[in-house]
């Protein structure tokens, strides 16, 4: 089923990362630093996560998340490539979903289901499918494989989209992926120091992350102008 012009675009997370423009990503962080981990990245500023369901303790993160931070933080739940992965994702307590890649299937089930989701998409192609089935704001993965001028390129035939950048988004880079037009950008091991996390340094990760939305909405406000 194709989304119908006029009809609300529920599902569709502009306006969320319009407001949350800097996503951390969870994948394969030890379970017993998982609340430690995810509130460095909340005291530096960002209130949303990606956990990803291939990590070994996935599910039982995104409930453990919900639980520590209830509703002031949305937790989605990354590399939901089937509905059975989905479900129980959104069982666990993930506000929403993402995948890595275009799939039509995942495109009908969380339209049906009204829930809220950031589909991956590379191609033009992939773009289409996505606008055909009501979702225009894309996870482009991988962003950092691509010149930075691509989002330009889309954007041209692709007007009323938008882009969170995932893939080698890095403190470097950040604030250009943002004077580039992107929404958002997620960012995984990336997010703070392996040094700091290693030593389990939570303040010095905290710092880190302040930093890196420091850089972002520098970004942004060029972006802007």
């Amino acid at each position: 089923m194709l989304w119908k012009k006029g009809e609300k675009k529920f599902m569709d997370m502009r306006e969320v990362f319009a407001q949350r423009p800097v996503l951390a990503i969870m994948r394969n962080v030890p379970l017993e630093d998982t609340l430690y981990y995810a509130g460095a990245v909340v005291a530096g500023g960002v209130k949303i996560f990606e956990v990803a369901l291939n990590s070994v303790h996935g599910y039982e993160q995104i409930a453990m998340l919900r639980k520590e931070f209830g509703e002031d933080v949305m937790i989605g739940a990354g590399t939901a490539i089937t509905p059975e992965r989905a479900e129980k994702a959104l069982e666990a307590g993930a506000g929403f979903l993402l995948t890595p890649s275009t799939q039509a299937e995942m495109l009908e089930w969380c339209r049906e289901r009204k829930v809220p989701f950031l589909p991956g998409a590379l191609t033009p192609s992939d773009v289409a499918m996505c606008v055909n089935h009501g979702y225009h704001t894309m996870k482009l993965f991988p962003a950092g494989d691509m010149p930075m001028s691509y989002i330009k390129s889309l954007k041209g035939p692709f007007d009323d989209t938008e882009y969170v950048a995932i893939g080698g988004v890095s403190a470097d880079n950040i604030e250009e992926f943002f004077r580039r037009g992107y929404l958002g950008a997620g960012l995984g091991s990336n997010i703070m120091p392996k040094e700091s996390v290693k030593a389990k340094d939570w303040k010095a990760c905290a710092a880190y992350v302040a930093e890196l939305v420091k850089r972002a909405n520098a970004g942004i406000a060029a972006y802007k102008g």
